[in-house]
């Protein structure tokens, strides 16, 4: 494909991206989509032969930016088990307090295709979730965890929570809540005190 059409489609997918992102998959159009990069349907239609494929095509290049974003977060993350958690749960409170923020896009869009469970959108967010519950899960191998993978899908599973209540309630506390539940994950079992000896035993 020539430059010039590398970035028409550039173009075309960093529209679809903030047209998804803020209205949602069913409520854009082509049209708009189009109207958007300005560029004619015809042109659309030749670098997306569908809105399905555009979707697809939009969902793997974040996939590929966030996965990089979150890689390069988690070589910064140091320190004990517990300040990993705070850093991680603080930088969800930061981002969900950006202007008009609408929570994980990958989330929302499954959520939306749920009757559709062979969309290739769902695959690539599926296979974006679990790539980062991995990265995470080596991150705490890293920092001494016991059972890092378990512990990583339960962290996971506290972040989506948080995610969703966030964007529920407009409470950024919950990135607080579920630190703190998180924690609690990965302390460490309480010692148990060794029982004194019976007297005359």
């Amino acid at each position: 494909m020539p430059r010039s059409g590398d970035r028409t489609r550039q173009r075309i997918l960093d529209a679809a991206y903030r047209l998804f992102r803020r209205k949602g998959y069913v409520r854009v159009s082509m049209d708009e989509i189009a109207a958007a990069t300005t560029v004619t349907k015809r042109t659309l239609y030749y670098h997306f032969e569908s809105k399905d494929a555009l979707l697809a095509a939009m969902l793997e290049a974040q996939h590929r930016l966030a996965l990089a974003a979150f890689k390069s977060f988690g070589d910064r993350l140091s320190g004990s088990p517990a300040a990993i958690i705070d850093a991680m749960f603080e930088a969800l409170a930061v981002w969900s307090d950006t202007p008009r923020w609408a929570g994980s896009g990958f989330t929302r869009l499954v959520v939306e295709l749920a009757d559709l469970p062979g969309h290739p959108a769902r695959a690539i967010a599926r296979r974006h979730k679990a790539m980062l519950e991995g990265h995470l899960a080596d991150v705490l191998a890293a920092a001494g965890v016991a059972a890092p993978r378990e512990r990583a899908r339960e962290i996971w599973l506290l972040s989506e929570g948080a995610i969703s209540l966030i964007l529920v309630h407009g409470d950024r506390r919950y990135a607080a809540a579920a630190a703190a539940a998180a924690k609690r994950l990965i302390a460490p079992p309480p010692r148990r005190r060794s029982r004194a000896p019976r007297r005359g035993a």
